[in-house]
């Protein structure tokens, strides 16, 4: 029986010894998405600066790195939602051909991506299950009278992977914010993207529900989605990344594994801050990575 929100789930990423290798240390993939020079910003003021890098089919990325380095608008000049001063956004298609998403049209990138926001302000009391439904939007043939029968399981079928199919008659915005949050992740997943890009997704979910929701997303990149999400805490990169993006000052400063990326000098570099990254034994032969602030040294 899949755990419920707010319950610990029955599953968890696949466990590896210390950090996760690169997904594709165990067959050659080809990028299905290629950041290239990418520099943008608000106005006249660039904010990124030739950021590249690039996410495989079947790989969970993880963005780090502190406040004001341009994760998000970074995210928002891959989705388009920022125009770029310079740089390349590529999808490479089913077809093995690599499309500069600039030449696409909004309905065909979003075929392509899906967006989770930081923030997301409800403006109608809409029922969870046609929150939901929206997701279906960009699959929907232009003169279609309504939603077909395949996108309503499709949209249900998302539900059920977060646990949160009991809610579909419930009023979204009488959620609380965690459930909100995990009804934007099911409208995103309605979507059936190649590319799945979040910003921070569990920021207002509990402990227990943050590790459902990681689980979750790891697995779907397993199936063949390619994950793309910013976070704070490094820790979550160590629980479900395969590669890690570092971002300082509006630079792509590093990218491997976690293991390679997350350690306690890049760290106290990024967050300027004390930090002690450690490889601590949590079960008979087995090892995790983790993160652990240090106190300032205190008067009694």
């Amino acid at each position: 029986m899949p755990a419920r929100a707010g319950e610990r789930p029955n599953e968890r990423p696949d466990e590896r010894p210390v950090g996760r290798p690169d997904a594709r240390a165990d067959e050659k993939m080809t990028a299905l998405l290629e950041v290239r020079n990418l520099t943008c910003g608000y106005g006249k003021k660039e904010i990124v600066h030739e950021a590249s890098f690039s996410v495989a089919r079947r790989e969970f990325c993880c963005v780090i790195g502190a406040n004001g380095s341009g994760k998000t608008t970074a995210l928002k000049g891959i989705l388009g939602l920022l125009p770029l001063v310079s740089g390349q956004v590529l999808v490479n298609t089913a077809a093995g051909v690599s499309v500069d998403t600039a030449q696409m049209k909004v309905r065909e990138r979003a075929r392509h991506f899906a967006y989770i926001p930081q923030l997301h302000i409800p403006p109608f009391p809409f029922k969870v299950a046609d929150v939901v439904l929206l997701g279906r939007t960009p699959h929907l043939p232009s003169n279609a009278a309504g939603a077909s029968a395949h996108d309503k399981r499709v949209a249900y079928q998302s539900m059920e992977l977060l646990s949160i199919e009991n809610l579909a008659e419930q009023e979204y915005t009488e959620l609380s914010g965690g459930q909100q949050q995990l009804v934007l992740i099911a409208r995103a997943l309605a979507q059936e993207p190649d590319i799945l890009i979040m910003d921070e997704p569990t920021a207002s979910l509990d402990f227990g529900n943050q590790q459902l929701v990681l689980t979750r997303l790891h697995a779907l990149s397993r199936s063949g989605m390619a994950v793309l999400m910013v976070t704070h805490d490094p820790d979550h990169a160590l629980f479900c990344a395969d590669t890690v993006v570092v971002m300082e000052d509006g630079k792509v400063i590093d990218q491997g594994s976690p293991s390679e990326t997350i350690d306690s000098d890049k760290l106290r570099r990024i967050y300027r801050t004390e930090v002690y990254v450690a490889d601590v034994e949590v079960g008979a032969g087995r090892m995790q990575r983790t993160c652990i602030p240090l106190r300032w040294n205190e008067k009694d």
